[in-house]
C-alpha cells in the first residue's frame, strides 16, 4: 500500500499541471455588444465571455494557428485562425479569430503566415479597445507533440492492485 501512494502522485503530477490544448472552436463561446467609446466618438465591440472561456482566463494553453507580423522590431505578433489573407483584420472573421501574442523572450522571432503552436497563459482582454480579446502571455513556440492521457495498461500495474 505504501508503494502506491508514490505511483500515483507521480502518475496525478504528471498530468494536472498540463497545459490545456484550445482550438479555434473553443474561443467561439463570446458573443459582442456595442459599446461606445467618448474618447473615440464611436462604437466598438465589447466581448461578453461564456463561461466556457471564461474559466480559461488565467490557464496555460496551447493554440495553433497562424503567426501575423504585426509590428516585428517591437516584437508584436497575433495568432490568427486564418492566415493574413483572410485574417480578421481584412475583414474575414471576428475579434475571437486572433489572439496577441506577448512573447517570453525577445528572441523568437516569426514570420509572416507561419504555421505554428504557441504556448502560455490565455488571458481575458475585455476592457483595454486597443489590445486584441485574446491575450496569450510569456508566450513561446511549442515544438513537442500533445501527450494523449495514458491508457489503462499504460499506468504502472502497482495501481491496479
Amino acid at each position: 500500500m505504501n508503494n502506491i501512494i508514490p505511483i500515483f502522485l507521480l502518475v496525478f503530477a504528471n498530468y494536472s499541471f498540463a497545459q490545456v490544448q484550445l482550438s479555434w472552436k473553443d474561443l467561439e463561446d463570446v458573443e459582442f455588444s456595442d459599446l461606445y467609446v467618448q474618447e473615440l466618438d464611436e462604437y466598438v465591440l465589447y466581448p461578453n465571455y461564456g463561461m466556457d472561456v471564461m474559466a480559461l482566463n488565467g490557464q496555460e494553453v496551447i493554440l495553433t494557428g497562424y503567426v501575423l507580423e504585426i509590428d516585428p522590431s517591437k516584437g508584436f505578433y497575433v495568432l490568427s485562425k486564418g492566415p493574413f489573407a483572410s485574417c480578421f483584420f481584412c475583414g474575414k472573421g471576428g475579434p475571437e479569430t486572433v489572439a496577441e501574442l506577448v512573447l517570453k523572450s525577445n528572441n523568437d522571432k516569426f514570420f509572416m503566415d507561419e504555421f505554428a503552436s504557441i504556448k502560455g497563459k490565455l488571458i481575458l482582454n475585455p476592457d483595454d479597445i486597443y489590445r486584441c480579446i485574446y491575450i496569450i502571455e510569456d508566450a513561446e513556440r511549442y515544438n513537442q507533440p500533445l501527450r494523449p492521457r495514458p491508457e489503462p495498461e499504460q499506468i504502472p500495474h502497482q495501481l491496479h492492485e
